[in-house]
C-alpha cells in the first residue's frame, strides 16, 4: 500500500499564541515531488501575520524567561517524546512533501529530531547558567524574541536544532518553515502545546521568504534570527537584521571535501564518501560533494564508484527499497539538472548517471545520480554548491595540493578525511572547515556544528548551540 494514501492535512493556519489561527487569504499549495500532486496548501502569510506572532512572543516571554531551567527541560523531554509517538506519521508526512525515501525518513527526518532534541536537554543541568570570575557574577540570560528560518532539506531536523535550544535558554519563538516542505511544522505545533509548552512561546507563521522571511528578519520585536539556507539567502538576512543590530546566526551553504589519502581503506572510503554525497539525494549542506583522490588512484576509485553505485536504486520514495528518491521540487530538479549538463560541457567525464531523467521516472522531480571522474577544481562543478546527487572527482598529487584544493571555495561546513588515523588527522587539522570527519566515525550530536567563510557563523548542537541562544551579562560586586 502506498504509505501516503492515507494521510490527511489539517486546513491551512498559521500556530500563533498556542493555536491554530484561521487563514482565508492566499494560500501556497505544497506539491508531492514524486506524484507531482497537490497534497496541501498553507497560508502565504504576511508582514501583519508576522506582527501578531511576535506579540503574541512577546508577552510569553517574561514568564517563559523567569521558568527555572530543569523545569523547561522537563518540558521540552516531553515534546521529544510526543514526537516519538509520532514518527511514524511525522516520516510519511515528510516523504511526501519533500521526496525522501521512507526508510531514509523514519531514521534521519523523523528520528534524527529526537535525538539531537534529547541531546541538548541533556546538557542542562551542568550548564554554567552562572559563574564567578574575579569579583564579577557572570551571568547567561535568554536573548528574548528568535526568529527561526528554516530550509526544507531536513524539515523538522532544521527546526529542532533552533528550536529546542532557544527554547530550553528561556527565549520565545517565531519560525518560518519553508515553503516547500512545511507540514511537520504544524505536527510541532501540536506536540509543543500537548507538552506544556504556554502559549506564545512557540508560534508559525507560514510564507514565502521574501514576504515572511525578510518580514522576521527586519522586525524590531524580533531580538535574534536563525537561519539555515542558502549563502545567498543568508547574506540578505544579514542585511535586513543589521537595521536593528539583531543577533544573526547563520548555517549556509557547503562545498565539503573529501580528502582520501594514500594510506586509506580505499573501498571503505570510496563507499562511505558515495553514501556522503547522495544521502537524502543529497541535499544536504555538509554532504561530501568533492572527492579527493591520489592522481595514480583516481581510475581505482572511479571503478569502485562505479560498483557502489550499482546499488542505489531510484524511485517511488514509499517503496521501502527505494534509497533515493526525488529532489524536493521541480524547481530544485531544473537546477540540479543544469549543473549536471554544465559539468558535461566543461569536460568532466560521466561516471555514472548525467543528463536526463532515470529510466521510467518520467513524472517526478527526478534526476540520475551522478558521479563526475577528472573533476578540474576550479569548475564551476567542483565550486559551487548543487544540492542534489553529483558528486566530484577530484585528483591531487599530494598532500599539500590536496589541502590547498579543499579550502579552494567560498565554503567551510563540513570535511572528510580517510586515511591513517594519525595522518588523517594532520590533514583535518588543515582544513578550513568547521567540522571534519576522520574514517567515517559516528554522528556526535554534542558537538558543534557550523561553517568557516561563506558557510555562515555561530554554532548549532550541544551546549554549543545552546550558548547561541543566551546573552552574557557581568555583574561587578
Amino acid at each position: 500500500m502506498n504509505a501516503n494514501s492515507e494521510l490527511s492535512f489539517p486546513a491551512p493556519a498559521h500556530w500563533i499564541d498556542g493555536k491554530a489561527v484561521p487563514f482565508d487569504g492566499p494560500v501556497i499549495e505544497v506539491v508531492n515531488p514524486a506524484t507531482e500532486a497537490v497534497i496541501a496548501t498553507v497560508p502565504a502569510g504576511t508582514a501583519e501575520d508576522v506582527d501578531r506572532a511576535v506579540a503574541a512572543a512577546t508577552a510569553a516571554f517574561p514568564a517563559w524567561a523567569a521558568t527555572d531551567p530543569a523545569e523547561r527541560a522537563a518540558v521540552v523531554r516531553r515534546v521529544a517524546a510526543g514526537l516519538q509517538a509520532r514518527s511514524e506519521e511525522i516520516a510519511a508526512t515528510i516523504s511526501a512533501d519533500m521526496g525522501a525515501p521512507i526508510s531514509f525518513a523514519r531514521m534521519g527526518q523523523a528520528g534524527l529530531p529526537v535525538m539531537a532534541a534529547e541531546a541538548t536537554v541533556s546538557v542542562v543541568a551542568d550548564f554554567p547558567w552562572t559563574e564567578e570570575i574575579a569579583n564579577s557574577l557572570v551571568v547567561r540570560e535568554p536573548i528574548g524574541v528568535v526568529g527561526a528560518i528554516t530550509p526544507w532539506n531536513f524539515p523538522l531536523q532544521q527546526v529542532i536544532t533552533k528550536v529546542v535550544p532557544a527554547l530550553l535558554a528561556g527565549n520565545t519563538v517565531v519560525l518560518k518553515p519553508s515553503e516547500v516542505a512545511p507540514l511537520a511544522a504544524r505536527i510541532l505545533a501540536e506536540v509543543t502545546a500537548e507538552a506544556g509548552v504556554p502559549a506564545g512561546v512557540f508560534n508559525v507563521v507560514h510564507g514565502t521568504g521574501p514576504v515572511v522571511g525578510e518580514a522576521i528578519a527586519a522586525h524590531r520585536g524580533i531580538d535574534m534570527v536563525s537561519f539555515t539556507g542558502s549563502t545567498r539567502a543568508g547574506k540578505r538576512v544579514s542585511e535586513l537584521a543589521s537595521a536593528t543590530v539583531k543577533k544573526v546566526a547563520l548555517e549556509l551553504g557547503g562545498k565539503s571535501a573529501n580528502i582520501i589519502l594514500r594510506d586509506a581503506d580505499l573501498k571503505d572510503a570510496v563507499t562511505r564518501g558515495l553514501s556522503s554525497a547522495w544521502i537524502n539525494s543529497g541535499q544536504v549542506c555538509g554532504a561530501y560533494t568533492r572527492m579527493l583522490v591520489p592522481a595514480e588512484l583516481h581510475d581505482e576509485v572511479v571503478d569502485l564508484l562505479r560498483e557502489a553505485a550499482a546499488a542505489y536504486t531510484v524511485g517511488d520514495p514509499t517503496e521501502e527499497s527505494t534509497l533515493l528518491g526525488p529532489l524536493a521540487s521541480e524547481t530544485q530538479r531544473a537546477r540540479v539538472a543544469t549543473y549536471i549538463e554544465r559539468g558535461v560541457a566543461d569536460g568532466a567525464t560521466v561516471v555514472v548517471g548525467g543528463p536526463g531523467r532515470p529510466e521510467g521516472l518520467e513524472t517526478g522531480a527526478y534526476v540520475r545520480p551522478t558521479v563526475f571522474a577528472d573533476v578540474d577544481p576550479d569548475s564551476v562543478i567542483a565550486c559551487e554548491e548543487i544540492f542534489g546527487p553529483v558528486l566530484a572527482v577530484i585528483p591531487y598529487t599530494d598532500d599539500d595540493h590536496a589541502v590547498q584544493i579543499a579550502n579552494s571555495t567560498d565554503y567551510g561546513l563540513n570535511g572528510a578525511v580517510f586515511g591513517e588515523t594519525e595522518h588523517a588527522l594532520a590533514i583535518a587539522k588543515r582544513m578550513r572547515a568547521g567540522q571534519i570527519d576522520v574514517n567515517g566515525p559516528q554522528m556526535n550530536l554534542l558537538a558543534p556544528f557550523g561553517g568557516y567563510k561563506q558557510s555562515g557563523n555561530g554554532r548549532e548542537m550541544g551546549r554549543f548551540g545552546l550558548e547561541e541562544f543566551l546573552e552574557t551579562k557581568a555583574i561587578q560586586r
